[in-house]
């Protein structure tokens, strides 16, 4: 029997490869779509965080508003939290509102990849952010913090179809910090799953939709 010829191939990193390489925690989501890999894409970038409907994103989204409340401060919602939010510049918005948003963008490959994280306690009861910019979240290695990754990653499969990821990884900066998101992990992985699903039937609604208009 002949042995089948070995393919040589290189394989290109993600962005998460470069934002994230070495990581603990990750949770991968994918779906197959019926359209094409931009179309796909473009509706993975203008996603709204807000238009994702589950019992656990409803919880996350009122517990951002718990400190507000107990300080009998009004909560404020903000109108959307699109991903393309984070790659382009404010028009006529709130600067201050920009710089108090913990995701930053980690990277964009227009058509295929688009990257965002953000760093922050999130085993604490009220989650402490720590806004770390674009250019430093790589080297960021303050101890007592989570790095928090994700990524929207575009595939064509077969003529007319696509097949979209979801990935979301963490490490952490310190043994301690290890140990407390674990214990956090073990609880919330599930859910992050959940959120992951509901974010993908999103894009893949909002995709079909669009490419029965072309």
């Amino acid at each position: 029997m002949n042995a089948q010829p070995r393919v040589a191939t290189t394989a290109e990193p993600l962005l998460l490869d470069t934002a994230l390489p070495e990581f603990r925690f990750s949770r991968l989501e994918c779906a197959v779509i019926a359209a094409a890999p931009d179309v796909v894409y473009g509706a993975a970038r203008d996603l709204d965080m807000l238009s994702i409907h589950s019992p656990l994103f409803d919880a996350v989204m009122w517990a951002r508003g718990v400190p507000d409340r107990v300080r009998r401060r009004p909560v404020v919602t903000p109108p959307s939290m699109r991903v393309s939010d984070l790659f382009e510049p404010a028009v006529g918005g709130d600067q201050g509102d920009l710089e108090a948003q913990p995701w930053v963008a980690l990277g964009e490959r227009a058509g295929r990849e688009i990257a965002f994280g953000a760093v922050g306690k999130v085993w604490k009861p009220t989650i402490e952010w720590r806004r770390v910019e674009s250019s430093d979240y790589a080297g960021f290695d303050e101890p007592g913090w989570a790095k928090m990754a994700a990524a929207f990653v575009v595939h064509p499969y077969g003529a007319r179809r696509s097949l979209l990821t979801y990935e979301a990884r963490t490490a952490c900066t310190d043994p301690v910090s290890t140990t407390r998101f674990g214990r956090y992990w073990t609880l919330v992985s599930p859910g992050v799953g959940i959120v992951l699903r509901g974010a993908l039937r999103a894009i893949e609604a909002a995709a079909e939709a669009g490419e029965g208009n072309t």
